[in-house]
């Protein structure tokens, strides 16, 4: 039989002590819901008790769901050693369960409260004594236990030793400093586990030294009982060890364990938080930052091709994802050919060869390439096979400065002959093709005119995305279009007309 690991999110009350971070009350009614009923976290850590107004409407909407979801002993509020201020506030919101701050160590209790540890134990009896006559549960938290254990044990032992004997449901054991080395983390709670083997123990775990995901596993081999993690790994400082990643290293590594999280719901509920907090997720954040399940470099996408070679244990499906192949200056046939199974289209080998040179050099350019972008790309490459290119835009210089009107000064080759000219337009492209006509009229050669000019870039794009300029001319009694693609819009036409000089 596995035992069982509770998780409880304290997004809502410890993440929110993010800096710039504060959750509305729709924000965390919402997220409360989609934590318990979606994500499936056993417990959640939803407000501190006296906060503000706004934390007391939010909590008593939290428990006014959680009431008729038969959830509510799930719903948990920091509460104070303060004489009952915090019980009465619990009563307002309707909350019924406490997680009881107190001292974990004796320079926090000596420095801070400038109490014995008598007192300050007389003082919690008295707090729990007074949540048990109002039906409320009490855990309670160490707050600085990490550093208690390390320079005042005998301190931790006299307090647990104490508390294990009150009515209490869980001990909370928070690094409250983020200060805990993995092997600290798995001696400190092996050995109190072991004195105590009747209690429940939850570890909190910060991130101060990037390590969070190290203890929270170390905690687990340990014999904890529960852990308190965050969404994004929100919170103060550095922030708590996070949700995603903490339940991918147990679900993957700690086998004699099982939890209740949905691991296909962490993407969705990652991305409201982000999107809530205006927090963004990096890119490259295990789990959840847009970039992990993607495959850059050629040679990843061609041994994904041949047994799924560069696959791990983290499928991108187990949370609701999709693995994807980048585009760019280190792309191979094998990532351009992914997208392409992606997209329906298939290429024969001159031209997947043409698309993947074109994508190298938008690559080496720094252009973004996407998925959406490659049917541009091979239109574009695929049209520009179609004639025999005698004509060259060799270089030009767009001008366009407020108070005066747009100029262009282009140099064009015509079969190995170099000629130049400059004019202005009411825009950059009509000064460029005025300096063209300019060019042609020297020549006693008449252009085309123009008679339609469409820009399309993919769907959902970003300002940075590629562009295609598609241009209708009409030469005499013949109708042309022609296509170009570039970031660019201005240069994106003037490829388009490159295309349309080649042909005439």
């Amino acid at each position: 039989m596995k035992r069982k690991l509770e998780i409880m999110d304290t997004t809502l009350r410890d993440g929110e002590q993010t800096s710039g971070v504060s959750f509305s009350v729709s924000e965390k009614l919402t997220l409360a819901k989609l934590l318990l009923g979606e994500l499936k976290v056993d417990r959640i850590e939803v407000a501190s008790a006296r906060v503000s107004d706004g934390e007391l409407e939010s909590v008593k909407q939290i428990a006014e769901w959680a009431s008729a979801e038969n959830c509510i002993d799930k719903v948990e509020v920091l509460t104070f050693v303060d004489g009952g201020v915090s019980i009465e506030w619990m009563k307002k919101a309707g909350a019924k369960v406490q997680n009881l701050l107190t001292k974990g160590s004796l320079n926090h209790l000596t420095h801070q409260l400038k109490k014995t540890p008598e007192e300050h134990f007389s003082d919690i009896e008295k707090a729990i004594a007074l949540a048990s006559e109002n039906n409320i549960d009490t855990n309670v938290y160490l707050e600085d236990w990490s550093n208690g254990m390390r320079t005042s044990k005998e301190y931790v032992f006299q307090y647990l030793d104490f508390l294990t004997q009150q009515p209490v449901k869980r001990v909370l054991l928070p690094d409250t400093l983020g200060v805990l080395t993995h092997t600290e983390t798995f001696d400190y709670i092996s050995e109190i586990v072991a004195r105590y083997p009747n209690t429940h123990f939850d570890f909190h775990g910060h991130n101060d030294y990037d390590l969070g995901v190290a203890n929270v596993m170390e905690a687990v081999k340990a014999g904890c009982h529960g852990l308190h993690l965050t969404v994004n790994g929100m919170g103060e400082r550095a922030g708590n060890a996070p949700m995603a990643s903490a339940v991918a290293v147990i679900n993957d590594f700690l086998t004699d364990v099982k939890i209740n999280v949905n691991e296909s719901s962490l993407y969705k509920v990652s991305k409201l938080v982000s999107a809530f907090t205006g927090v963004g997720i990096p890119y490259n954040k295990p789990i959840v930052g847009d970039n992990v399940f993607t495959q850059t470099a050629g040679i990843h996408a061609d041994g994904d091709s041949k047994n799924n070679l560069y696959f791990n244990d983290l499928l991108p499906e187990r949370f609701g994802r999709k693995r994807k192949y980048a585009l760019g200056k280190t792309s191979g046939k094998a990532n351009i050919q992914k997208n392409l199974q992606e997209l329906g289209l298939t290429l024969n080998d001159e031209e997947l060869k043409k698309v993947t040179q074109r994508i190298i050099e938008l690559g080496d350019k720094k252009e973004k390439v996407t998925k959406d972008d490659l049917p541009y790309i091979i239109s574009d490459i695929l049209d520009s096979g179609n004639h025999q290119q005698k004509v060259f835009i060799k270089s030009y210089v767009l001008t366009h400065a407020m108070g005066l009107r747009p100029s262009t000064t282009v140099s064009l080759e015509i079969n190995g002959e170099l000629l130049e000219a400059h004019a202005q337009g009411d825009g950059q492209y009509d000064a460029f093709m005025n300096a063209l006509r300019k060019l042609y009229v020297s020549k006693k050669i008449e252009l085309p005119n123009l008679v339609d000019y469409a820009v399309r870039i993919p769907p959902g794009s970003n300002s940075d995305a590629l562009c295609e300029t598609i241009i209708t001319w009409q030469n005499g009694s013949k109708e042309l279009i022609t296509r170009g693609l570039d970031s660019d819009q201005t240069v994106s036409a003037i490829k388009a007309t490159e295309k349309m000089l080649n042909i005439i």
